[in-house]
């Protein structure tokens, strides 16, 4: 309330308290209001009570004295004059203020996201350059559509997500970064959201904004459900890879397209194997997260020894030291060989190969994506209280392999 007031009293300044004089006036002649007042029948009585208890109330109950105002606008509605354009003005401001009061509270206190939107987008109109409500619209779209599983609201969330991103990147902040810690935690939450936007209509651009979303000191960057989320997409694109390598070079002479070929697949495991074990890492001893660390860790390991020759050895110094390394971004696709790759590098050999992975002709194979291999789901309980939570609309699940932060390599042999 006292916001409020605090806000009003802006039109002081503007002199569009000229019909104050008049106030005093009114004031001193105004008698006990009569019954006339209380019927709010527009009687100079009823006025003059109404304006009394305006002015009375105008510095100290911003309610009291909006009540007053709108009782004299009610019932004297074509009245024209400095006193009532002045109310009509302060009545607006006061509408513009607690509607912004009523978001941040909704928004930011009680995360009722299906409410604060329709208020948002209000507030939005009142104040085009307003950062909040391209928050509160944005990012709460996305942990509705999180929570629901409804698809309907995802482009006016994305589009709203994104104008934040922009609003903010340009140098414009809210008056306050709740729900969030800071204004990269804005921001790490924000991308986090186009990303999940984003994996059906653009899984490509959907890997960009989760990678991008990692980088910014906050919660996102400090949950094992981003990397695992990472590495789940580069597991998609790893099947489409593996399974365009089998359709083309399956039982066919090695040949310098399907070397090529194989080492594209490898920079994608090589990005699986780093994200998986910045999950593991980030999970440590977080008794909700063994679970999935465990099975992160599996699919970690099994990528791990496919491009160490069959061999753990340096896993376990790597997932100690992988945090202090940059994520890196995705991998550019290659259009020919590099010049220093041996021969031998790591390639997928012809023979047919099995669900596990193991070949029917002798060489080696490109390891089986990981059918299994999702990330956590989104889940209400991460989203709907950033400030509290490592890790927006995800969680844990028995099918999950977390993505730790990937480290390139280009020289490993096959097993």
């Amino acid at each position: 309330m006292k916001k409020i007031i605090r806000g009003l009293a802006i039109y002081a300044t503007l002199g569009l308290m000229a019909p104050f004089a008049q106030v005093i006036e009114l004031k001193a002649q105004t008698p006990t209001p009569s019954p006339a007042a209380t019927q709010g029948q527009c009687t100079d009585e009823s006025k003059s009570a109404w304006y009394a208890d305006f002015t009375k109330y105008r510095t100290t109950d911003a309610a009291k004295a909006y009540d007053a105002a709108k009782k004299w606008l009610a019932a004297c509605p074509a009245e024209e004059g400095a006193i009532p354009t002045y109310l009509k003005k302060w009545v607006n401001s006061y509408d513009k203020e607690d509607r912004k009061l009523k978001l941040t509270d909704l928004f930011a206190r009680q995360g009722k996201y299906a409410e604060a939107i329709p208020l948002a987008k209000q507030v939005l109109a009142d104040e085009p350059d307003n950062v909040t409500p391209l928050i509160a619209i944005g990012y709460g779209g996305y942990v509705l559509a999180a929570r629901t599983k409804n698809s309907s609201g995802n482009a006016e969330a994305l589009e709203y997500s994104k104008k934040a991103i922009q609003a903010i990147e340009s140098g414009k902040a809210p008056e306050s970064w709740t729900p969030f810690k800071s204004k990269d935690d804005a921001l790490g939450y924000l991308y986090y959201a186009v990303g999940y936007l984003q994996q059906t209509t653009n899984p490509k651009e959907s890997l960009t904004n989760f990678i991008k979303a990692a980088q910014f000191d906050g919660d996102i960057k400090k949950g094992s459900p981003t990397y695992a989320i990472i590495a789940n997409a580069y597991e998609t694109e790893y099947a489409k890879q593996s399974d365009e390598y089998q359709k083309n070079f399956k039982d066919k002479p090695e040949t310098p397209e399907s070397k090529l070929a194989a080492e594209n697949i490898n920079q994608i495991v090589d990005r699986i194997i780093d994200a998986l074990a910045r999950a593991v890492a980030v999970a440590g001893t977080d008794a909700n997260a063994q679970a999935a660390k465990a099975q992160w860790l599996g699919r970690l390991t099994e990528l791990y020894k496919f491009r160490h020759s069959n061999s753990d050895a340096g896993l376990t110094e790597m997932i100690a030291r992988v945090m202090s390394k940059p994520l890196p971004p995705v991998p550019t696709p290659l259009t020919s060989l590099p010049i220093t790759t041996p021969t031998t590098t790591a390639t997928p050999a012809t023979g047919s190969m099995s669900n596990t992975g193991s070949t029917s002709a002798a060489g080696a194979v490109v390891p089986p994506a990981s059918n299994g291999t999702t990330v956590p789901a989104a889940s209400s309980s991460l989203t709907t209280t950033p400030k509290s939570n490592t890790s927006p609309a995800t969680t844990t699940t028995t099918s999950t392999k977390a993505p730790v932060k990937p480290k390139t390599r280009n020289n490993h042999r096959r097993h």
